[in-house]
């Protein structure tokens, strides 16, 4: 009975865990939010949007570093107990640029890679 408590609670904490980025998957946000933006609009707020993905990704793999070592110490996903997991944010901002890069390449818009 012990055995099957531990194994309980070790799937608990491990399924709370912070996944890492680029598992993340995005929130899809119609490129129609976008598409009345000027190519030179859309590229400023393309890279900030990228900037802002960047910063939400390096929060996120601090997290799932701090959840897998917390789950290894002491059995508790402690980035993500500590409110690091960026997972909805990071969904969003990837729907953001996918929905700017749609919305820049019907304009025929340069943008940023």
């Amino acid at each position: 009975m012990k055995k099957i408590i531990i194994a309980f609670a070790t799937a608990a904490a491990l399924a709370s865990c912070a996944k890492r980025p680029d598992a993340i998957v995005q929130v899809d946000i119609p490129m129609a939010a976008y598409t009345n933006l000027s190519c030179e609009a859309l590229a400023t707020e393309l890279k900030k949007e990228k900037a802002k993905l960047d910063d939400l990704s390096k929060q996120q793999i601090s997290a799932a570093n701090g959840d897998a070592f917390g789950v290894f110490l002491v059995g508790v996903p402690i980035g993500s107990v500590a409110g690091g997991d960026k997972e909805g944010e990071i969904a969003a901002s990837k729907g953001k640029v996918s929905a700017m890069q749609s919305a820049g390449m019907s304009k025929g818009c340069k943008l940023p890679g």
